[in-house]
């Protein structure tokens, strides 16, 4: 009897062993990690979220869309970036050319600030692209029979503006740009604030013109 009583025993302690074996054993599958994808960018017009032409502000989460950059190649893309409701710099990534007039305007800052702590405004064409270490690797040419400029500390770099350029506001400035036709200015101060560096050069006259 006590040997019957014992081989149930070992056979009960086997089941419970075997049971306890095959428990922890067994592993739960991890949740597969979820594809959050990659954002697509839009087709001709994409805001930049690297430093872009100049060392423009890296646009964060609490920044205006009026102080991050457009980088654009088409047309479209260009002629909603430099309206009222674009963005402070426009870059372009092509040649670019219109057969109607243009006009840049709207107020805008560029993400910094000055000594006194108030928003800087500032306005920019760029009509090159740029390395790592800030040195033009590409220059492009915007064609237009006339572009006029309203937004104020405006300025087109490092490229070429084939067309006329009018001048309505203060602080104006060509650098490292050639412009393949006239500069006209429409109010006094936009003559006289108007700069141009040494590597710049208008192939027309510039003059004062009334304002229509």
């Amino acid at each position: 009897m006590k040997k019957i009583l014992s081989v149930k025993l070992i056979i009960t302690l086997l089941i419970l062993l075997s049971v306890l074996i095959v428990g922890c054993g067994k592993v739960t599958p991890s949740p597969s990690p979820q594809n959050t994808g990659t954002p697509t960018a839009t087709a001709g017009m994409t805001q930049s979220p690297n430093p872009s032409p100049m060392g423009s502000p890296t646009a964060t989460a609490n920044q205006d869309v009026k102080t991050t950059a457009s980088m654009v190649n088409t047309k479209e893309a260009f002629e909603k970036a430099i309206s009222e409701d674009g963005t402070w710099i426009i870059c372009l990534l092509t040649d670019l050319s219109f057969d109607k007039e243009l006009v840049l305007e709207g107020e805008f800052t560029n993400g910094k600030k000055d000594t006194a702590g108030n928003d800087v405004i500032q306005r920019k064409i760029a009509l090159y692209e740029q390395d790592e270490n800030r040195k033009v690797t590409a220059r492009y040419t915007l064609t237009a029979p006339k572009l006029t400029v309203k937004s104020p500390e405006a300025r087109i770099q490092s490229g070429t503006f084939k067309g006329d350029l009018y001048i309505s506001s203060k602080n104006f400035q060509l650098v490292d740009t050639t412009v393949e036709g006239n500069v006209y200015f429409t109010t006094e101060e936009a003559k006289s604030t108007f700069k141009m560096d040494q590597t710049s050069k208008v192939t027309g006259k510039q003059e004062m013109v009334k304002q229509e």
